[in-house]
């Protein structure tokens, strides 16, 4: 009794939170067969049946359930031994590691960056890029500590902090006279260069088109801003980016807010179990704190 292996702690909590054991050895990534052991062996350390099956779905026996009041209790302890022990000495910083969109990884996270490295000198920290799907499986597999993706993202295992709106807006080449009310039926009627199919930034230009009952097919489709901004440069076509991604260059293209608006969220994920080691928590007060910088496109320019 006096040797409870947490591990298996855990198994039983998510089995009882996910309903079934495959799904949590999904969770765990683990089989199966190991799950089941793991709660095998932790009813035989206490010497009591703690899950019965109803139909399909695991749920807890009376002492099961009682387990799950304490369980909550020791894993608060745990993540305060944690910390409490990450915390220790100025050089604890450990490392970092961040997933987020290529968009928010050159527009937004080198101030951000920039400002930790200079508050915190001895922090590690290693960047991913990915689409809201791949940064979210990164983190929930503890890949990734930490990720600023775009939503919508629903996620039982990570906590999800809203923390910026981005809006969107039309941009053309310069010597272009973009429309000058960028509704879905005009801007439908442009060639278009918009981001590739698959990731959220995609869907919500599309979907906005879609609210109008229309499905525009774009001249090209490209999966970096960077490219799509040249080859806007180049007179090949108008596109639909995020203000960000603009706003030190607005003075180089024809810009225009869209009607009606359409904007982004972007938020922060982590696990919801994770410890928040000095470095971790550093981070994510800094993506907390995220704020638009400069005004947005009011007017057509």
């Amino acid at each position: 009794m006096n040797r409870l292996n947490l591990d298996h702690l855990k198994a039983f909590v998510d089995v009882i939170e996910l309903g079934s054991f495959s799904a949590a050895a999904e969770r765990l990534n683990l089989t199966q067969p190991a799950v089941s052991l793991q709660v095998r062996q932790l009813e035989r350390r206490l010497g009591t049946v703690l899950i019965e099956r109803v139909g399909r779905k695991a749920r807890p026996t009376l002492a099961g359930t009682e387990l799950l009041r304490h369980a909550s209790h020791i894993d608060a302890a745990v993540k305060a031994a944690l910390e409490a022990l990450a915390s220790q000495g100025e050089d604890a910083m450990g490392t970092v590691r961040i997933g987020t969109g290529a968009t928010a990884c050159i527009f937004l996270l080198p101030g951000i960056l920039q400002r930790l490295r200079q508050a915190h000198p001895r922090l590690e920290i290693t960047i991913a890029t990915g689409n809201t799907i791949e940064i979210a499986r990164a983190v929930e597999d503890n890949r990734l500590d930490i990720g600023l993706i775009t939503l919508p993202l629903s996620s039982r295992s990570l906590e999800i902090v809203p923390v910026l709106d981005d809006p969107f807006v039309l941009i053309g080449p310069l010597a272009t006279t973009v429309p000058r009310e960028a509704t879905a039926e005009a801007v439908a009627n442009l060639p278009l260069l918009l981001f590739e199919p698959g990731g959220n930034t995609r869907r919500i230009s599309d979907e906005w088109f879609a609210r109008k009952g229309l499905s525009p097919t774009p001249i090209m489709s490209l999966g970096s801003v960077e490219a799509i901004k040249e080859l806007v440069k180049a007179g090949l076509g108008c596109s639909i980016l995020p203000e960000m991604a603009i706003r030190d260059e607005a003075s180089i293209f024809s810009t225009c807010p869209l009607v009606p608006a359409l904007h982004r969220t972007l938020a922060v994920v982590l696990r919801r179990d994770k410890p928040l080691h000095r470095g971790l928590k550093e981070v994510f007060r800094a993506l907390q704190n995220l704020a638009p910088h400069g005004g947005r496109a009011e007017t057509c320019a």
